[in-house]
């Protein structure tokens, strides 16, 4: 059993059916072994596409974005929820992405200057739901030219249509833990293909 899955079945709080927190080791508060250990799945499965950029959304995703980059040795971009004011709308791309926890939609942008046609980028988030930031990401991507080789999930619900939707898109998606349900306050695990 993964380190991930032990964290999960010791520390998560199953709120509903539909919401696991998990903040005590891996969107608030960060565990660096968790960190380290997906981190190692990722760059194992995700390692031979000559991956250049990493991309997340803030502020979760960060986490495990930046451990990945840092594996593989290239930069993480983070997209932002927020327009600075040192940056021009005709120098950024932007979509809107819909929060299924939040249930808010923000704008969310990053600047043209640090993602170009020619990267090779990596989508890093800590959950997939419904599969909007993800899919907000990979239209950042396709406004600038680059070309996602993945999509990387440290903890899909699987019986939301996250994973359909990105499918769908064409996306290639790795995901550390993948929950088939948190019905009766129990957290049920899909089982291993392999």
């Amino acid at each position: 059993m993964s380190y991930l899955k032990e964290r999960i079945i010791q520390d998560g709080i199953v709120i509903n059916e539909n919401i696991l927190k998990v903040d005590s080791f891996l969107n608030h508060q960060i565990d660096p072994k968790v960190m380290r250990e997906v981190s190692k799945q990722f760059v194992e499965y995700f390692g031979n596409k000559g991956v250049t950029k990493i991309l997340t959304i803030e502020a979760s995703g960060i986490a495990p974005a930046i451990w990945v980059a840092s594996d593989l040795g290239v930069p993480m971009l983070f997209a932002k929820k927020t327009e600075p004011s040192t940056l021009k709308s005709e120098d950024l791309y932007a979509t809107e992405v819909h929060s299924f926890t939040k249930n808010k939609t923000s704008r969310v942008i990053v600047s043209k200057k640090y993602l170009k046609s020619e990267d090779k980028v990596l989508i890093i988030d800590d959950f997939l739901a419904n599969g909007e930031a993800s899919l907000g990401l990979m239209d950042l991507v396709k406004q600038s030219g680059a070309e996602v080789v993945g999509v990387g999930i440290c903890i899909e619900k699987s019986f939301q249509s996250g994973r359909e939707k990105l499918e769908q898109a064409g996306a290639d998606i790795y995901s550390i833990c993948r929950i088939k349900s948190l019905a009766n306050q129990t957290v049920e695990f899909v089982e291993d293909e392999e």
